[in-house]
């Protein structure tokens, strides 16, 4: 729910205080963040319930993190020279908050006892 609401903020914070001209580019950015930082936890909740929960949770990161490298690229392309720096301040400024949640999130199954 954290990583939800965190993605949602950031989406309202693009929209909020990114200037005119870069305000679609930064909503863009701050939207493909933190879905993909949804999915990325949910693919790591699946993951926990196979029998190589380690094995499928590298799995679930490295498609996960290949897509991201897909979706900056395709995105900064969309947005042009002109949507650029809004768009890629809308990307990483969440992805490196949701990151750091994904990585307290993994860091709190081993507290758990979970086999992950």
């Amino acid at each position: 729910m954290a990583t939800a609401a965190a993605a949602l903020g950031f989406v309202l914070a693009a929209r909020l205080l990114a200037g005119e001209s870069q305000q679609a580019a930064a909503v863009l950015g701050a939207s493909i963040a933190g879905f993909t930082a949804i999915v990325s936890l949910l693919g790591l909740g699946w993951a926990l319930r196979t029998p190589h929960a380690t094995r499928s949770a590298l799995l679930v990161l490295a498609a996960v993190f290949g897509a991201r490298i897909l979706l900056v690229g395709a995105g900064t392309l969309l947005v042009g020279r002109a949507g650029a720096v809004g768009y890629v301040a809308g990307f990483f400024v969440p992805y490196f908050v949701l990151a750091a949640l994904e990585g307290a999130y993994v860091h709190s199954l081993r507290r758990s006892g979970d086999p992950a």
